[in-house]
């Protein structure tokens, strides 16, 4: 917004419709109730002639997007994200305008540090760029309370949950950063399966100064006693990187953290990563993990082999980084052992040519991470006939280069 002036050099601040209309929200959002914050919305959208509001959060098998209950939201069942308006917005994270009898059905991403919570839809009579202006800046709002209130009540999880969740599960999913990040110069999206039953399977990310910072962990076994292991192999993980020490010394710390935590014969295979996202060098340590695969302009053109020392918990000793420097819009893809060893009864494991193979298929240049890792995921779900006997956890990393 311009500021305008008065004759005498003092700048005009009075408040103008759009302003009122956000302020009247942010004034008292921090202290919003959770289940308010439909009502809140729906009162400005009526202000600017908006109907039919909702909120579609997704739910945790990335599947559908579920509609969040509250005074003055509409209802209804949940939406399919594949082939539906609000699912393209959801995965290009792009608004969509639906021509209506009476109207416009207007879709818009909630997006808060590029991760999306789901999608903000509204009814208006016509639609400008002044509303589309207003309707983007609402939906930022809105996204940023929900990600703000969701520590404070179970309200948000119970939406997006679609099915029963183990406790293992649930240990999991409070472990996890959020599944998607978009910055200038970095992208990362995970996706974790079984979304209701995942155990021992984990990621975890954070971007300190340009540098990004990524570990994949998969923990021995299953239930509570995997999902114990990969909590304590986390926690290692966040205080060593905290620390700032280098990528084998993080491997020794978490070491040590699950061999005087668990017995002998427990552990913890794991690959840590870092990416200066200034020049695009990229180091990276392999404990027990499949190589990652580095796809370049969308065709996977080499499997990033390095040498591997013993998975966490085992004693191994300190491990040789590996290093390589990535080129403007390569991609790394990250994935755990469940991804390419399932199989169906009586036939082969899926293998790492069928992987390859969907990644030719999935991954063009209009597409983001977010949307690659999620339909990567549940392609190779529905190629080995919906059976997941382990955890699947892949992760893709994109690096964009300077601005």
């Amino acid at each position: 917004m311009t500021v305008g002036r008065y004759e005498d050099g003092d700048p005009d601040l009075s408040e103008s419709f759009g302003e009122k209309l956000l302020g009247g929200l942010l004034d008292h959002a921090h202290a919003l109730p959770p289940d308010r914050i439909g009502s809140a919305l729906a009162d400005a959208f009526a202000r600017i002639g908006g109907r039919e509001v909702r909120i579609l959060l997704q739910d945790y098998g990335q599947r559908n997007l579920v509609p969040l209950a509250g005074d003055g939201l509409a209802d209804g069942d949940p939406v399919p994200i594949d082939g539906s308006a609000a699912g393209r917005c959801f995965l290009t994270s792009r608004p969509v305008e639906v021509l209506l009898a009476d109207g416009v059905r207007v879709h818009v991403p909630l997006l808060d540090g590029g991760d999306q919570a789901g999608v903000l839809a509204v009814t208006l009579d016509a639609v400008d760029d002044d509303a589309r202006r207003i309707l983007h800046r609402l939906a930022t709002l809105a996204a940023g309370t929900v990600q703000t209130k969701n520590g404070y009540t179970d309200l948000f999880f119970r939406t997006r949950r679609g099915e029963p969740m183990s406790v293992a599960a649930e240990i999991q999913w409070s472990l996890l950063p959020p599944l998607a990040m978009a910055m200038p110069r970095v992208a990362v999206a995970g996706v974790l399966e079984p979304a209701y039953d995942v155990a021992g399977d984990s990621f975890d990310y954070a971007l300190n100064d340009g540098v990004l910072h990524l570990a994949m962990i998969d923990a021995m076994g299953h239930g509570l006693d995997a999902a114990t292991m990969a909590t304590v192999a986390i926690g290692a993980y966040r205080h060593a990187r905290r620390t700032s020490v280098e990528l084998s010394e993080i491997y020794l710390f978490m070491d040590r953290a699950i061999a005087e935590q668990f017995a002998p014969d427990h552990f913890v295979t794991a690959q840590m990563l870092r990416l200066d996202t200034d020049t695009g060098r990229l180091q990276w340590v392999n404990a027990g993990h499949p190589a990652p695969m580095l796809i370049r302009a969308h065709r996977v053109v080499s499997r990033l082999d390095s040498p591997t020392t013993l998975p966490v918990g085992f004693g191994g000793d300190q491990p040789q980084v590996s290093e390589v420097t990535l080129t403007p819009g390569d991609r790394i893809l990250c994935f755990t052992d469940g991804l390419i060893e399932e199989h169906e009864t009586g036939q082969e494991e899926f293998g790492e040519d069928q992987l390859i193979d969907w990644v030719h298929r999935l991954d063009r240049a209009d597409r983001s991470v977010r949307a690659v890792a999620r339909d990567l995921s549940h392609t190779l779900r529905r190629a080995r006939g919906e059976t997941t006997t382990d955890d699947a956890t892949l992760v893709v990393v994109e690096w964009r280069g300077r601005e």
